[in-house]
């Protein structure tokens, strides 16, 4: 092709690679060519369905659906490139798309790794706030803000990929089949200089992506949540002795008092007339807990399951998926020094390519699948699948998803009567049935009390 690089300088490992020919056998080629495009369609498909959902259907946005946003849109990228990494499966290992496609999908493939890596990080600090630093988060933690940290990921991710951009390159083999590769001698190099530009260029780059795409951002994981972990368990313990000093000096108290002269019994009668509320009351009582303390006078740093759910999912499948690659890349920076390396790259490399490509596949599926009720969710509205992940309880992570089935709007059965009470009503009742948060349309539940004394 009229556009291939045929450039002199060829770096060493290439000129190995040169003369080997790649995986030949059709029928595995065959096996691997539909298994990759079936992941192909999946990929596109849900991430489609992710940024539809994701971008247009949420009336509200908070910060954590912009953390989803942005994923999915790196996501969504990587999987459009699928098809010509599939294209190169089906011509027996060679690249027939030209220099310029061979430049978009490897800058594509890298950007997704680098703005994923720094995105679950900056999600798991994001976390780590809430819970260190709940009152600052609240006063401070923005949705402007989260859309700044976004294209600072965006900007850091498309520098650390200009160097896989500029030298990658097709290259024609012997058997007549093409390599899209990096060929690290391609800009300001000569003959003397050749072999050590090539072997520092990549080690520099397979290090820099190790450290900057893998390790950095799983030690930033990984210690924000044994962070959180720590802080968790150290206010539970807290409170767990707070608890059991106040009850050790109520009983303390009472046993001081000494024996008391019986008092006559009182009975109350308490009758609650229940009225039928429609679906959007009885939605906002399930909010409220019934353990006498409404969710929005929780922690605040009391984080949404649902979302911590989807993102360890997530984090573990970009680890599973990302470390056989980085592995391999490592392999192949020795094998400029131990040429017995070279066939085990040639074989392994390419697998591990391709099970990075599922992380932007798989992730969608983890998105749904975290999401409480998926299948009844599923029936009801596309765009409710998604309401958990963005959803935050007690004012941190709350977001409503536009629903446009006309069943939100139709009243509730009366076979589900939802209780709400005033909170001038009587205590001992309202620590049972805290007051919803919702206002407007209910009704108050009428309390008729009678005493009877007897002496």
């Amino acid at each position: 092709m009229s556009n291939m690089t045929q450039a002199g300088l060829l770096c060493p490992l290439i000129q190995d690679m040169q003369r080997h020919s790649l995986n030949n056998n059709k029928q595995a080629n065959w096996t691997v060519v539909c298994i990759h495009g079936l992941f192909s369609c999946m990929g596109i498909l849900e991430n489609a369905l992710i940024l539809w959902v994701v971008g247009f259907r949420l009336r509200q946005r908070t910060v954590a659906s912009v953390w989803v946003l942005n994923l999915a849109i790196s996501d969504f990228l990587a999987t459009l490139t699928l098809p010509f990494f599939t294209t190169y499966l089906y011509y027996s290992h060679s690249w027939e798309l030209g220099n310029l496609l061979c430049k978009i999908q490897a800058s594509i493939f890298f950007l997704n790794m680098f703005v994923s890596a720094f995105l679950l990080a900056a999600i798991s600090l994001d976390r780590l706030l809430l819970v260190v630093r709940p009152v600052w988060s609240k006063n401070h933690r923005s949705v402007p803000g989260a859309w700044k940290v976004c294209a600072l990921g965006w900007l850091w991710a498309v520098i650390n990929t200009l160097p896989y951009t500029l030298f990658r390159s097709v290259i024609k083999r012997q058997d007549g089949g093409n390599l899209c590769y990096h060929n690290f001698a391609l800009l300001f190099s000569t003959e003397d200089t050749l072999e050590r530009d090539c072997k520092v260029r990549h080690a520099a780059t397979a290090i820099s992506k190790l450290l900057l795409a893998f390790l950095f951002p799983l030690m930033v994981i990984a210690g924000s949540y044994i962070k959180i972990g720590l802080i968790l368990r150290r206010r539970s313990t807290r409170r767990t002795q707070g608890s059991t000093r106040a009850n050790h000096s109520l009983i303390v108290s009472n046993t001081d008092r000494g024996p008391e002269t019986p008092k006559t019994p009182t009975t109350t009668k308490t009758t609650i007339f229940l009225k039928p509320l429609t679906s959007h009351q009885s939605s906002t009582m399930k909010s409220t807990s019934l353990s006498g303390t409404p969710l929005n006078q929780t922690n605040l740093g009391q984080l949404s399951q649902s979302f911590v759910k989807m993102v360890t999912f997530v984090i573990a499948a970009f680890a599973l998926c990302w470390a056989p690659y980085h592995i391999f890349c490592m392999i192949e920076v020795s094998a400029q020094y131990r040429k017995n390396s070279l066939s085990a790259v040639e074989v392994g490399l390419p697998l591990a390519t391709t099970i990075a490509f599922l992380n932007p596949v798989l992730n969608p599926i983890l998105y749904a699948f975290s999401c409480p009720h998926f299948c009844v969710r599923i029936r009801q509205s596309l765009g409710a699948v998604f309401s958990a992940l963005v959803e935050e309880e007690g004012g941190i992570l709350r977001t409503h998803i536009k629903r446009k089935s006309s069943r939100d709007a139709s009243p509730a059965s009366p076979a589900s009567p939802r209780v709400s009470l005033s909170a001038s009503k009587s205590p001992e009742i309202q620590r049972h049935f805290p007051s919803p948060l919702a206002s407007g349309g209910l009704e108050e539940i009428h309390l008729k009390s009678h005493e009877e004394c007897r002496t």
